[in-house]
Protein backbone atom coordinates (compact mmCIF):
# COMPACT_ATOMS: atom_id res chain seq x y z
CA UNK A 1 0.00 0.00 0.00
CA UNK A 2 2.82 2.37 0.84
CA UNK A 3 4.13 2.19 -2.52
CA UNK A 4 1.55 2.37 -4.73
CA UNK A 5 0.41 5.40 -2.37
CA UNK A 6 3.70 6.82 -3.10
CA UNK A 7 2.90 5.95 -6.82
CA UNK A 8 -0.56 8.38 -6.43
CA UNK A 9 1.22 11.16 -4.90
CA UNK A 10 4.15 11.03 -7.46
CA UNK A 11 0.98 11.23 -10.14
CA UNK A 12 -0.96 13.78 -8.01
CA UNK A 13 2.63 15.90 -8.08
CA UNK A 14 3.57 16.08 -11.90
CA UNK A 15 2.17 19.22 -13.06
CA UNK A 16 0.99 19.95 -16.88
CA UNK A 17 -1.30 22.52 -18.55
CA UNK A 18 -4.98 22.49 -18.51
CA UNK A 19 -6.35 20.64 -21.24
CA UNK A 20 -9.97 20.90 -22.61
CA UNK A 21 -11.33 17.19 -21.49
CA UNK A 22 -14.27 14.87 -22.92
CA UNK A 23 -16.20 11.61 -21.56
CA UNK A 24 -16.49 8.88 -23.55
CA UNK A 25 -17.71 5.63 -22.27
CA UNK A 26 -15.25 2.68 -23.40
CA UNK A 27 -15.93 -1.14 -24.09
CA UNK A 28 -16.51 -2.04 -20.14
CA UNK A 29 -19.07 0.95 -19.98
CA UNK A 30 -16.91 3.01 -18.02
CA UNK A 31 -17.31 6.44 -18.03
CA UNK A 32 -13.65 7.90 -18.42
CA UNK A 33 -12.49 11.57 -18.92
CA UNK A 34 -9.98 11.51 -21.84
CA UNK A 35 -8.23 15.13 -22.97
CA UNK A 36 -9.29 16.22 -26.34
CA UNK A 37 -5.50 16.07 -27.52
CA UNK A 38 -3.94 13.05 -27.32
CA UNK A 39 -0.06 13.14 -27.88
CA UNK A 40 1.44 10.87 -25.60
CA UNK A 41 -0.17 7.05 -24.97
CA UNK A 42 0.70 4.18 -23.41
CA UNK A 43 -0.32 0.40 -24.24
CA UNK A 44 -1.29 -1.46 -21.49
CA UNK A 45 -0.25 -5.12 -23.11
CA UNK A 46 0.95 -6.20 -26.77
CA UNK A 47 -2.41 -5.78 -28.89
CA UNK A 48 -2.56 -1.67 -28.05
CA UNK A 49 1.27 -1.45 -28.88
CA UNK A 50 0.50 -2.96 -32.14
CA UNK A 51 -2.69 -0.70 -32.67
CA UNK A 52 -1.86 2.69 -31.61
CA UNK A 53 1.69 2.14 -33.72
CA UNK A 54 -0.38 1.53 -36.85
CA UNK A 55 -2.63 4.27 -36.26
CA UNK A 56 -0.40 7.18 -34.87
CA UNK A 57 3.31 6.07 -34.00
CA UNK A 58 4.29 9.50 -33.37
CA UNK A 59 2.18 9.25 -30.22
CA UNK A 60 3.41 5.21 -28.73
CA UNK A 61 5.36 6.43 -25.39
CA UNK A 62 7.21 2.74 -25.49
CA UNK A 63 6.85 -0.85 -26.02
CA UNK A 64 5.29 -3.43 -23.31
CA UNK A 65 7.87 -5.77 -24.97
CA UNK A 66 11.05 -4.82 -26.47
CA UNK A 67 11.15 -5.26 -30.35
CA UNK A 68 14.33 -7.55 -31.67
CA UNK A 69 16.55 -7.21 -34.47
CA UNK A 70 14.95 -9.31 -36.60
CA UNK A 71 11.71 -6.92 -35.53
CA UNK A 72 13.19 -4.00 -36.24
CA UNK A 73 13.94 -4.08 -39.75
CA UNK A 74 9.88 -4.26 -40.68
CA UNK A 75 9.35 -1.40 -38.25
CA UNK A 76 9.79 2.34 -38.47
CA UNK A 77 12.78 4.02 -37.42
CA UNK A 78 11.39 6.23 -35.12
CA UNK A 79 9.69 3.35 -32.86
CA UNK A 80 12.36 0.80 -33.37
CA UNK A 81 14.18 2.20 -29.89
CA UNK A 82 11.45 3.45 -27.63
CA UNK A 83 11.91 2.58 -24.29
CA UNK A 84 9.88 -0.39 -23.07
CA UNK A 85 7.57 -0.76 -19.80
CA UNK A 86 6.39 -3.82 -19.48
CA UNK A 87 3.00 -5.07 -19.12
CA UNK A 88 0.25 -4.10 -16.92
CA UNK A 89 -2.58 -6.87 -18.11
CA UNK A 90 -1.82 -10.47 -18.08
CA UNK A 91 -1.81 -12.68 -15.14
CA UNK A 92 2.06 -11.79 -13.93
CA UNK A 93 2.16 -7.73 -15.23
CA UNK A 94 5.65 -6.65 -15.65
CA UNK A 95 4.93 -2.78 -16.17
CA UNK A 96 7.57 -0.60 -13.64
CA UNK A 97 4.96 1.91 -12.39
CA UNK A 98 7.06 4.49 -11.57
CA UNK A 99 8.49 3.94 -15.35
CA UNK A 100 5.01 4.70 -16.21
CA UNK A 101 4.56 7.81 -14.25
CA UNK A 102 7.53 8.95 -15.37
CA UNK A 103 6.56 8.56 -19.06
CA UNK A 104 3.99 10.86 -18.38
CA UNK A 105 1.31 9.47 -20.90
CA UNK A 106 -2.07 11.50 -21.47
CA UNK A 107 -4.04 7.96 -21.54
CA UNK A 108 -3.43 4.70 -21.07
CA UNK A 109 -5.07 1.97 -24.16
CA UNK A 110 -5.87 -1.74 -23.38
CA UNK A 111 -7.07 -3.20 -26.27
CA UNK A 112 -8.56 -7.10 -27.08
CA UNK A 113 -11.30 -9.25 -24.45
CA UNK A 114 -13.02 -7.52 -22.33
CA UNK A 115 -14.78 -8.27 -19.13
CA UNK A 116 -14.86 -7.45 -15.18
CA UNK A 117 -11.43 -8.71 -14.49
CA UNK A 118 -9.82 -6.24 -16.92
CA UNK A 119 -12.63 -3.79 -16.35
CA UNK A 120 -11.43 -3.86 -12.56
CA UNK A 121 -7.98 -3.54 -13.44
CA UNK A 122 -8.29 -0.62 -15.86
CA UNK A 123 -10.06 0.93 -12.32
CA UNK A 124 -7.38 -0.10 -10.05
CA UNK A 125 -4.85 1.75 -12.72
CA UNK A 126 -6.65 4.76 -13.05
CA UNK A 127 -7.23 5.37 -9.83
CA UNK A 128 -3.36 5.15 -8.27
CA UNK A 129 -2.09 7.00 -11.19
CA UNK A 130 -4.64 9.37 -12.39
CA UNK A 131 -3.99 8.55 -15.63
CA UNK A 132 -7.34 7.87 -17.88
CA UNK A 133 -7.60 4.12 -18.96
CA UNK A 134 -9.19 3.14 -21.64
CA UNK A 135 -10.39 -0.21 -22.82
CA UNK A 136 -11.09 -1.42 -26.86
CA UNK A 137 -12.67 -4.52 -27.76
CA UNK A 138 -10.29 -6.05 -29.88
CA UNK A 139 -12.08 -8.32 -31.30
CA UNK A 140 -11.19 -9.82 -34.62
CA UNK A 141 -14.88 -9.26 -36.14
CA UNK A 142 -14.26 -6.28 -34.84
CA UNK A 143 -11.37 -4.64 -36.58
CA UNK A 144 -12.79 -1.85 -38.14
CA UNK A 145 -14.60 -0.58 -35.62
CA UNK A 146 -11.62 -0.96 -33.25
CA UNK A 147 -9.79 1.08 -35.96
CA UNK A 148 -12.25 3.99 -35.90
CA UNK A 149 -12.81 3.80 -32.01
CA UNK A 150 -8.60 3.99 -31.37
CA UNK A 151 -8.57 6.63 -33.86
CA UNK A 152 -11.42 9.15 -32.83
CA UNK A 153 -9.45 8.45 -29.28
CA UNK A 154 -6.00 9.49 -30.25
CA UNK A 155 -7.42 12.06 -33.00
CA UNK A 156 -5.85 9.89 -36.28
CA UNK A 157 -9.47 9.26 -37.96
CA UNK A 158 -8.18 10.17 -41.22
CA UNK A 159 -6.27 7.48 -40.98
CA UNK A 160 -8.17 4.87 -39.26
CA UNK A 161 -10.92 5.65 -41.46
CA UNK A 162 -8.33 4.37 -44.10
CA UNK A 163 -7.33 1.42 -42.41
CA UNK A 164 -10.68 0.22 -41.48
CA UNK A 165 -12.18 0.15 -44.71
CA UNK A 166 -9.04 -2.09 -45.36
CA UNK A 167 -10.27 -4.29 -42.70
CA UNK A 168 -13.77 -4.00 -43.88
CA UNK A 169 -13.38 -5.23 -46.86
CA UNK A 170 -10.50 -7.95 -46.16
CA UNK A 171 -13.26 -9.57 -43.84
CA UNK A 172 -16.27 -9.24 -45.67
CA UNK A 173 -14.28 -10.43 -48.74
CA UNK A 174 -13.10 -13.30 -46.70
CA UNK A 175 -17.00 -14.26 -45.37
CA UNK A 176 -18.82 -13.58 -49.08
CA UNK A 177 -15.80 -16.58 -50.27
CA UNK A 178 -16.09 -19.16 -47.08
CA UNK A 179 -19.83 -19.34 -47.68
CA UNK A 180 -19.18 -21.41 -50.91
CA UNK A 181 -17.41 -23.83 -49.18
CA UNK A 182 -18.49 -26.78 -47.96
CA UNK A 183 -17.26 -27.75 -44.56
CA UNK A 184 -15.78 -30.98 -45.88
CA UNK A 185 -13.12 -28.59 -47.67
CA UNK A 186 -12.43 -27.12 -44.77
CA UNK A 187 -9.40 -27.72 -42.53
CA UNK A 188 -9.11 -29.25 -39.29
CA UNK A 189 -5.97 -27.84 -37.60
CA UNK A 190 -3.63 -27.92 -34.27
CA UNK A 191 -2.14 -24.91 -34.02
CA UNK A 192 1.12 -25.33 -31.61
CA UNK A 193 2.89 -22.57 -29.32
CA UNK A 194 6.39 -22.63 -28.21
CA UNK A 195 9.32 -24.85 -28.90
CA UNK A 196 7.19 -28.23 -28.02
CA UNK A 197 4.09 -27.25 -29.18
CA UNK A 198 1.99 -28.77 -26.53
CA UNK A 199 0.43 -25.08 -26.23
CA UNK A 200 -2.51 -24.60 -27.64
CA UNK A 201 -6.24 -22.42 -27.22
CA UNK A 202 -9.36 -24.34 -26.53
CA UNK A 203 -12.70 -23.36 -27.86
CA UNK A 204 -13.32 -19.19 -27.58
CA UNK A 205 -9.18 -18.53 -27.20
CA UNK A 206 -8.86 -15.35 -28.71
CA UNK A 207 -5.28 -16.80 -29.40
CA UNK A 208 -7.32 -18.89 -32.05
CA UNK A 209 -9.73 -16.89 -33.30
CA UNK A 210 -8.33 -16.21 -36.70
CA UNK A 211 -8.58 -19.83 -37.35
CA UNK A 212 -12.74 -19.97 -36.59
CA UNK A 213 -12.59 -16.57 -39.19
CA UNK A 214 -10.81 -18.60 -41.53
CA UNK A 215 -13.78 -21.53 -41.66
CA UNK A 216 -11.03 -23.89 -40.17
CA UNK A 217 -11.89 -26.09 -37.17
CA UNK A 218 -9.53 -26.04 -34.23
CA UNK A 219 -9.10 -30.01 -33.19
CA UNK A 220 -8.50 -28.84 -29.84
CA UNK A 221 -11.78 -27.28 -29.26
CA UNK A 222 -12.74 -31.20 -27.91
CA UNK A 223 -10.67 -30.52 -24.84
CA UNK A 224 -13.27 -27.62 -23.90
CA UNK A 225 -13.41 -24.01 -23.41
CA UNK A 226 -10.89 -21.49 -22.20
CA UNK A 227 -7.88 -19.63 -22.85
CA UNK A 228 -4.38 -21.20 -23.56
CA UNK A 229 -3.70 -24.79 -22.04
CA UNK A 230 -0.89 -27.64 -22.07
CA UNK A 231 -2.23 -30.89 -23.94
CA UNK A 232 -0.67 -33.69 -24.55
CA UNK A 233 1.16 -35.74 -28.09
CA UNK A 234 -1.78 -38.18 -27.19
CA UNK A 235 -4.45 -36.26 -27.46
CA UNK A 236 -3.13 -33.91 -30.24
CA UNK A 237 -2.63 -37.83 -32.03
CA UNK A 238 -6.25 -38.46 -31.37
CA UNK A 239 -7.44 -35.08 -32.91
CA UNK A 240 -6.28 -36.36 -36.14
CA UNK A 241 -5.60 -32.84 -37.55
CA UNK A 242 -5.11 -32.22 -41.42
CA UNK A 243 -2.87 -29.37 -40.98
CA UNK A 244 -0.15 -28.25 -38.32
CA UNK A 245 0.31 -24.59 -37.80
CA UNK A 246 3.76 -24.23 -35.63
CA UNK A 247 4.33 -20.86 -33.92
CA UNK A 248 7.96 -22.27 -33.57
CA UNK A 249 10.63 -23.52 -36.20
CA UNK A 250 11.72 -25.64 -33.87
CA UNK A 251 8.28 -27.17 -33.47
CA UNK A 252 7.78 -27.78 -36.85
CA UNK A 253 10.98 -29.18 -37.40
CA UNK A 254 9.91 -31.79 -35.02
CA UNK A 255 6.96 -32.91 -36.10
CA UNK A 256 7.93 -33.51 -39.73
CA UNK A 257 11.24 -35.57 -37.99
CA UNK A 258 10.09 -37.17 -35.44
CA UNK A 259 8.56 -40.81 -36.10
CA UNK A 260 5.69 -40.59 -33.08
CA UNK A 261 3.80 -37.90 -35.68
CA UNK A 262 4.70 -39.88 -39.12
CA UNK A 263 0.41 -41.22 -39.00
CA UNK A 264 -0.92 -38.19 -38.94
CA UNK A 265 -1.95 -36.78 -42.57
CA UNK A 266 -0.88 -33.12 -41.74
CA UNK A 267 2.92 -34.86 -41.73
CA UNK A 268 1.51 -37.54 -44.62
CA UNK A 269 0.79 -34.64 -46.80
CA UNK A 270 3.25 -32.36 -45.88
CA UNK A 271 0.54 -29.96 -44.20
CA UNK A 272 3.10 -28.32 -41.16
CA UNK A 273 3.64 -24.89 -41.62
CA UNK A 274 5.43 -21.91 -39.49
CA UNK A 275 3.07 -19.18 -38.86
CA UNK A 276 4.79 -15.87 -39.94
CA UNK A 277 6.05 -13.71 -36.79
CA UNK A 278 7.33 -10.06 -38.00
CA UNK A 279 7.10 -7.81 -37.12
CA UNK A 280 4.15 -9.22 -34.84
CA UNK A 281 2.70 -12.14 -35.39
CA UNK A 282 0.29 -12.88 -38.27
CA UNK A 283 -2.07 -15.47 -36.39
CA UNK A 284 -1.22 -14.91 -32.57
CA UNK A 285 1.01 -13.13 -30.11
CA UNK A 286 -0.46 -10.38 -29.93
CA UNK A 287 -3.92 -11.15 -31.46
CA UNK A 288 -4.30 -7.90 -32.26
CA UNK A 289 -4.79 -5.68 -35.82
CA UNK A 290 -2.21 -7.66 -37.00
CA UNK A 291 -4.15 -10.43 -37.60
CA UNK A 292 -5.54 -8.73 -40.78
CA UNK A 293 -2.35 -9.71 -42.63
CA UNK A 294 -2.17 -13.80 -41.42
CA UNK A 295 -6.05 -14.00 -42.95
CA UNK A 296 -4.43 -13.59 -46.27
CA UNK A 297 -2.32 -15.93 -45.03
CA UNK A 298 -4.34 -18.48 -44.38
CA UNK A 299 -6.95 -18.07 -47.35
CA UNK A 300 -4.21 -18.71 -49.27
CA UNK A 301 -3.03 -21.68 -47.42
CA UNK A 302 -5.95 -23.50 -47.13
CA UNK A 303 -8.04 -22.40 -49.85
CA UNK A 304 -5.74 -21.73 -52.74
CA UNK A 305 -8.69 -22.51 -55.43
CA UNK A 306 -11.27 -19.61 -53.57
CA UNK A 307 -8.66 -17.32 -53.27
CA UNK A 308 -6.35 -16.85 -56.52
CA UNK A 309 -4.86 -13.19 -55.63
CA UNK A 310 -1.24 -12.61 -55.16
CA UNK A 311 0.00 -12.73 -51.36
CA UNK A 312 2.96 -11.37 -51.62
CA UNK A 313 1.49 -8.39 -53.65
CA UNK A 314 -0.93 -8.17 -50.44
CA UNK A 315 1.91 -8.54 -47.84
CA UNK A 316 3.47 -5.70 -49.29
CA UNK A 317 0.15 -4.22 -49.44
CA UNK A 318 -0.37 -4.13 -46.03
CA UNK A 319 3.11 -3.37 -45.06
CA UNK A 320 3.47 -0.27 -46.55
CA UNK A 321 -0.44 0.51 -45.20
CA UNK A 322 -0.46 -0.22 -41.74
CA UNK A 323 3.06 -0.74 -40.98
CA UNK A 324 4.44 2.12 -42.98
CA UNK A 325 7.08 0.28 -44.46
CA UNK A 326 8.14 -0.72 -47.81
CA UNK A 327 9.10 -4.59 -48.33
CA UNK A 328 12.53 -5.96 -50.14
CA UNK A 329 12.09 -9.09 -52.10
CA UNK A 330 14.42 -10.10 -49.31
CA UNK A 331 12.56 -9.28 -46.98
CA UNK A 332 9.72 -10.43 -47.99
CA UNK A 333 10.78 -14.03 -48.61
CA UNK A 334 11.73 -13.91 -45.12
CA UNK A 335 8.58 -12.74 -43.84
CA UNK A 336 7.35 -16.20 -45.11
CA UNK A 337 9.98 -18.85 -44.94
CA UNK A 338 8.47 -22.06 -43.23
CA UNK A 339 5.01 -20.66 -44.08
CA UNK A 340 3.89 -22.71 -47.32
CA UNK A 341 3.74 -19.31 -49.45
CA UNK A 342 7.15 -18.74 -50.11
CA UNK A 343 6.42 -19.90 -53.77
CA UNK A 344 3.51 -18.82 -54.68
Amino acid sequence: MKFFAALLLAALSLTAAETQARTITDAAGRKVEIPDTVTRVLAAGPPASVLVYVLAPDKLTGWVRQPGDAEKQFLMPSVRDLPTFGQLTGKSGTANMEAVLAAKPDIIIDVGTVNPTYASLADKVQAQTGIPYVLIDGSFARSAETLREAGDILGAGDRAEKLATYAAAKISDLNAKLASIPESDRPRVYYGRGPEGLETGLSGSINLEILGAAGATNVAAAAGKGGLTQVSLEQILSWKPDTILAASGKFAASVKSDPLWKDLDAVKNNRVFVTPSLPFGWFDSPPGINRLIGISWLEHLFYPKQFTGDLKADVREFFTLFYQVDLTDDQLAMLLKGSGAQSK
